[in-house]
């Protein structure tokens, strides 16, 4: 399985780029940020270059929607201020070698207005997978449960997928697959990943309920590491959780995993 670690949630007990470093030094040779944009490019790079890391993902700038807010993919009203952010994401994409670029739908505040909403983000999604995969980018939307983001506009797997088949863009547009988001909204995350590994471009995982590392709560990790091992699923696997304590001390779930994936491969 290949394993990154999500430096915007963890190793935050170190400034943004001494994380790099730390993770490395746990064993993560990939690492993913969701919003890198406050900090310089080369800045980034060189983290990337000292520590022998690859960046597999980030996400396209948001607006407001980690304050709060809508965010920016979803809006009507807003296509000019999602291109922008388009163009400022691919800047740092193509210069970190990302692999995967997600998009958050966000928010839709009236019911009423949910339609027009996803009609937004359809076809802000297309335009995105378009002009990131002439460089060879994939991207993915995410859906995220309602518990911690109310009002969101794709909150299941099933919703993520039915825009894929309208869209019908092939490789070029995957889901991004959040194991704790999706449970939970009460989905059967073995189930889902074993039946539409081809439609995920991206798996993110954190134990429920409180999003911290596996062995934490209430999911059963061996099941779903053994699952994702044992899928046609082909991808990187984000380690996106809140450390309950100092990261390295959390990390006793990578041996736990190395032991479930001998035992079911």
């Amino acid at each position: 399985m290949k394993l990154s670690a999500n430096l915007s949630l963890m190793y935050t007990e170190r400034p943004f780029l001494e994380r790099f470093k730390a993770a490395r030094r746990d064993g993560f040779r990939a690492v993913e940020i969701q919003f890198p944009y406050d900090t310089p490019i080369a800045a980034i790079q060189q983290a990337l270059s000292d520590n022998g890391q690859q960046c597999v993902l980030i996400n396209v700038p948001a607006g407001d929607l980690m304050q709060g807010g809508e965010g920016l993919a979803a809006v009507p009203g807003k296509q000019a201020e999602y291109a922008a952010a388009l163009v400022e994401c691919l800047a740092y994409a193509r210069a970190l070698n990302v692999t995967c670029v997600n998009v958050l739908p966000g928010r839709c505040p009236d019911e009423n207005q949910r339609v027009f909403y996803l009609e937004t983000f359809k076809k802000n999604l297309h335009t995105t997978a378009k002009t990131l995969s002439a460089f060879g980018i994939t991207t993915t939307f995410e859906a995220i449960n309602t518990r911690d983001m109310p009002g969101f506009l794709i909150s299941s797997s099933q919703a993520m997928f039915d825009v894929l088949a309208e869209l019908d863009m092939g490789e070029v547009l995957k889901a991004q697959y959040d194991v704790y988001h999706m449970a939970l909204m009460g989905e059967d995350v073995c189930d889902v990943i074993t039946r539409h590994a081809e439609l995920i471009g991206h798996i993110q995982f954190a134990d429920t309920p409180d999003r911290h590392e596996p062995g934490s709560g209430q999911l059963n990790f061996d099941d779903i590491f053994c699952t994702i091992e044992t899928s046609t699923y082909q991808g990187w696997i984000g380690a996106e959780y809140k450390p309950s304590k100092a990261t390295s001390a959390t990390l006793q779930w990578k041996n736990k995993m190395a032991s479930a994936i001998a035992q079911c491969s």
